[in-house]
C-alpha cells in the first residue's frame, strides 16, 4: 500500500483519492487469480457519478476470482504531488500501484478524455503503445460509445469492447483464466478473444490508404480476426445482474443520487444523436424489477434523491404505472424523485406536481433547432406548439425557469434558422406573461447551445462540421439575436467541437497527433482552464496531419474508420435517412411504425422488442 497520506495534505479535494467509501470492496489480493482497474479518464466527482463504472464493478467483484478496483484522473494538483514524490497511479480500493493489474480498463464516454487516457498511462509507468508492452504488463481494453469508432486508439488500446459489458467481460475474464492455465504469450490471448463476439483487436487488422489520405482497404491479418465485429447486447434487461448496493462518496460528486436505467435504447431516430443509434433497439425493465431496484438502493445508501436514467424516460411504456410505484417508495422515505430526459410533445403537469413533492427542481427541455424546418431536418419531430405548451403547463403549475437545449451547425442550416433559436426563447418568455399576468416572479429562460458534433452511426456521418470561425460567427450572430433580458445563453468553446469532431470521426492516424499532444502537456481538454488549442495544433503540425481532412464532408462511397463494427443499425438506413434530412422529411418514430433500421437483427428470433 502506498503511503500518500502526507501529499494529500497538499490537494484541494483529498477525499477524491482515500477510497474507503460505504459500499466499496475489498478483497484479499492473494485469494484472487485477476486484479483489474477500471479507469475513467476523467475526475473522481465526473467518475463516480457514471452509472457504467456502477454496473461493471458489481459484475466484476461479484466473481469470487476478480478484484475490480476503481481508479480515476487526478486533477492537475494531485498529478503535480504524485510526479514531485515518483508516486504511480493507484487504485483507490487498495492504494497500490496499478502498473501490474492484469487489466486497466478504460471507458471512453467523450474524445476529449483521450489525452488523460494517455496521462493516466503514463503516470501508471505503463506503454503508452500497445506494441511496446511486454508479457509482465497490463492489457489496457476499452469500451463505452466513444469506442464504436476505436481507431484513434488503435495502437493505444489492446483490445476494445463493442456494446454492452455485463455478459461479455465475464467471457473476458474466463478466457484470461484459461490463458493463464495454458501458459500462453501475450498475443495468444488477444487472438483467443477476437473469437469472443463484440471484441476488436486493433493489432489483428491492417489498413491500406489511397492517394488522397481516404482508407483503401481494411481487412483482418489473422484466421481469428473477423471481417465484422458485432456489438454486444443484452436482450433481457430484467434478467441481467444490476448492483444492490452503490459506493456512496464522502465528497460531492456531479450527480450525487441513486440512477436506475429504466431501459436500453430509443425509438426517436433523431439524426444528430449517436446513442439513439448504437443502443438500439429498447429493451425496457419491468416496472416490478425497477422498483425493487430502487428499493434495494435507498436501503443501502441513504441517499435522498432517485433518477431515473434513460434517453428519454417518458417514452417508458408503462411510465404511469412505473411513476406510481416509485412515488409511493420515495413519498414514504422522503426521497425526491427526478425524472431527466423529458419531451415537450408528452410533459404532463399532473405527474411533474406528483414527482415534486418532496423537492421541486427546474425543467429542461431539448427542442435542438430554432425552427420548424430544422427540427424536421433533424427528425426531432416536435413542433413550436408543442414547446409553448409545455412551458404553459409549467408556468402554470408555478415554475418560472425553464433550460432549453439547442443545436448550431446542424447540416442544411441557415442564419435564419439560427436566428430563430431567440424568436423561440423568446416566445417561451411571452407565454410566461401570458400565463401568469405578470404578477409573479420574472421568469427565467436559460438556453444552452452546443456545436454540432457529426459522430460515427448516425445519418449526419457523412456531413461537414463547421469550422471554429463559422461557428463563432454563428454564436455571435444568436447573441445578437436575443433581445429579452430574461432569456440567458450559454454556449459551448468551438475550439473544443471541432477537436471533438476530429477524434469522433477520425482514424488511426490520430494516434501519433494524441501522443504527441500528451508529449506537449495535454489533458483535462473538456475542461476550459486546462485546454490548449495552440498545443493541439502543434501536435498536428509535428505529425504533418491536416486536422481538416476529418471534419471535410463524406462521399457516400467513402469507407469509414469504423465500417467494421456492426450496431445492427445498417448504412442504408443511414443514408436514406440523411437524404431525407435534405428534403427535411421526418421519419415515425419505431412505435408508430418500422422504419427498417436492421436492429431487429440483433435480438433472438430476429424480432425487434420495441413495444413488446
Amino acid at each position: 500500500m502506498l503511503d500518500i497520506d502526507e501529499i494529500l495534505k497538499k490537494v484541494q479535494k483529498p477525499a477524491a483519492y482515500t477510497g474507503g467509501e460505504i459500499n466499496s470492496v475489498v478483497k484479499d489480493k492473494n485469494a484472487v487469480k485477476i486484479r483489474y482497474g477500471f479507469c475513467f479518464p476523467d475526475t473522481y466527482e465526473v467518475g463516480m457519478s457514471h452509472l457504467g463504472i456502477k454496473i461493471l464493478y458489481n459484475c466484476l467483484n461479484s466473481r469470487k476470482d476478480t478484484w475490480c478496483e476503481r481508479v480515476f484522473a487526478p486533477w492537475i494538483d494531485m498529478e503535480n504531488e504524485m510526479r514531485r514524490t515518483n508516486t504511480p497511479l493507484f487504485a483507490l480500493e487498495s492504494r497500490e500501484s496499478v502498473r501490474h493489474f492484469d487489466f486497466l480498463g478504460f471507458t471512453l464516454q467523450y474524445e476529449m478524455s483521450y489525452t488523460n487516457v494517455l496521462n493516466m498511462l503514463d503516470l501508471a509507468g505503463v506503454p503508452l503503445r500497445s506494441c511496446e508492452r511486454g508479457e509482465g504488463d497490463p492489457f489496457v481494453n476499452a469500451g463505452g460509445p466513444c469506442a464504436y469508432n476505436p481507431e484513434p486508439l488503435a495502437e493505444i488500446c489492446d483490445f476494445f469492447t463493442m456494446g454492452e459489458g455485463e455478459e461479455v467481460i465475464h467471457e473476458l475474464m474466463d478466457a484470461y483464466i484459461e490463458w493463464q492455465n495454458e501458459g500462453g504469450k501475450r498475443i495468444d490471448y488477444l487472438k483467443k478473444i477476437a473469437k469472443i463476439e463484440g471484441i476488436y483487436v486493433p493489432c489483428l487488422y491492417d489498413v491500406e490508404y489511397n492517394e488522397d489520405k481516404t482508407i483503401k482497404s481494411f481487412a483482418p491479418n489473422c484466421e481469428e480476426a473477423k471481417p465484422r465485429v458485432r456489438k454486444r447486447i443484452i436482450e433481457k434487461l430484467d434478467e441481467v445482474v444490476f448492483p444492490e448496493k452503490f459506493i456512496v462518496p464522502y465528497t460531492g460528486i456531479v450527480h450525487d443520487r441513486i440512477s436506475i436505467e429504466i431501459f436500453r435504447g430509443c425509438i426517436r431516430g433523431c439524426r444528430f444523436c449517436q446513442a439513439g443509434m448504437i443502443y438500439r433497439p429498447v429493451r425496457e425493465k419491468s416496472s416490478e424489477r425497477l422498483a425493487s431496484d430502487a428499493e434495494k438502493l435507498i436501503k443501502s445508501t441513504g441517499y435522498e434523491e432517485l433518477s431515473l436514467c434513460s434517453l428519454s424516460t417518458s417514452d417508458y411504456t408503462k411510465f404511469q404505472e412505473l411513476a406510481d410505484k416509485l412515488l409511493k417508495i420515495t413519498e414514504k422515505e422522503k426521497i425526491g424523485l427526478s425524472l431527466p430526459s423529458l419531451r415537450v410533445d408528452n410533459f404532463s403537469l399532473e405527474l411533474m406536481e406528483k414527482v415534486q413533492k418532496v423537492r421541486k427542481s427546474g425543467l429542461t427541455f431539448a427542442p435542438e433547432a430554432g425552427t420548424q424546418r430544422m427540427r424536421d431536418v433533424i427528425n426531432k419531430n416536435v413542433t413550436e406548439d408543442d414547446l409553448l405548451k409545455s412551458a404553459s403547463l409549467a408556468f402554470s403549475g408555478g415554475w418560472n425557469t425553464i433550460k432549453l437545449y439547442f443545436m448550431i451547425g446542424l447540416p442544411y442550416e441557415t442564419d435564419e434558422d439560427v436566428e430563430g433559436i431567440a424568436r423561440l426563447s423568446e416566445e417561451v418568455v411571452e407565454t410566461y406573461y401570458a400565463v401568469t399576468g405578470g404578477k409573479k416572479r420574472p421568469p427565467n429562460v436559460n438556453i444552452g447551445v452546443s456545436s454540432f458534433v457529426p459522430k460515427p452511426f448516425t445519418p449526419f456521418q457523412w456531413a461537414a462540421q463547421n469550422e471554429r470561425e463559422e461557428l463563432r460567427r454563428k454564436q455571435k450572430l444568436l447573441k445578437n439575436a436575443i433581445h429579452n433580458r430574461h432569456v440567458k445563453y450559454s454556449y459551448h468553446e468551438s475550439d473544443v467541437s471541432v477537436l471533438e469532431g476530429i477524434f469522433a470521426r477520425g482514424d488511426r492516424r490520430l494516434n501519433d497527433v494524441l501522443i504527441r499532444a500528451h508529449e506537449l502537456g495535454c489533458k483535462f481538454d473538456s475542461w476550459n482552464e486546462t485546454f490548449s488549442p495552440e498545443k493541439w495544433q502543434q501536435a498536428f503540425d509535428d505529425c504533418g496531419v491536416d486536422p481538416f481532412f476529418y471534419t471535410r464532408e463524406r462521399d457516400y462511397g467513402e469507407i469509414f474508420p469504423w465500417d467494421f463494427v456492426d450496431i445492427g443499425v445498417t448504412k442504408s438506413f443511414l443514408r436514406r435517412e440523411n437524404e431525407k434530412a435534405k428534403k427535411a422529411e421526418t421519419t415515425p418514430n419505431c412505435r408508430e411504425k418500422c422504419s427498417g433500421c436492421g436492429a431487429n437483427r440483433l435480438c433472438e428470433g430476429g424480432i425487434c422488442s420495441v413495444g413488446t
